[in-house]
């Protein structure tokens, strides 16, 4: 486990007890309930999400797949986007029937479905599928027992997500200072 991945682990337990001592101490076990289940499954969709995305990243870093163009710098892409002042762009005469028809072809073709599969690989992870079942028995859980107490459980929802960013971004900053 790397460095900042125990940071953030390590900063998502001291929170959640946390979390645990202040509803003990001022509200109530309907409480608890809605803050732990929505801090443990928020926190796990979070962990997820990062772990199908390193996955994934490392397989196209390994197969050198490349989806980042360096052609154009970040001003050029912003005025720009479609590309059509660039110089380097030779222009064909090409006939308006024509090139209706080729767009047409193109909108048609569409994706094949190992392209959708290919770009969504990150997204249904099992992983990912697994925590956000977790997230919505979870809710039903509540809701079925006459438990749930949304500000709470919107609370501990939004809580796992904040803290992971929070420290990332102050290891960047360590990171740039050095």
């Amino acid at each position: 486990m790397t460095s900042i991945n125990l940071r953030i682990l390590k900063t998502l337990i001291v929170i959640d007890i946390l979390l645990i001592i202040i509803s003990l101490i001022f509200f109530d076990i309907k409480v608890i309930y809605n803050t732990q289940i929505g801090f443990i499954s928020a926190t796990l969709v979070m962990i997820a999400s990062m772990i199908g995305y390193r996955r994934m990243v490392n397989t196209r870093v390994e197969h050198n797949v490349i989806t980042y163009d360096d052609s154009k710098d970040v001003i050029d892409k912003l005025e720009d986007p479609y590309d059509l002042y660039s110089e380097d762009i030779i222009e064909e005469e090409k006939d308006l029937v024509e090139v209706v028809k080729e767009e047409r072809k193109k909108l048609k073709e569409g994706r094949t479905l190992y392209q959708t599969l290919k770009d969504t690989k990150a997204a249904l992870s099992a992983y990912r599928l697994g925590a956000y079942a977790v997230l919505v028995l979870g809710f039903l859980y509540l809701n079925r027992h006459g438990l749930l107490h949304i500000p709470s459980y919107i609370l501990a929802l939004s809580i796992p997500p904040m803290i992971i960013v929070i420290v990332l971004m102050m290891n960047k900053e360590n990171h740039s200072q050095d």
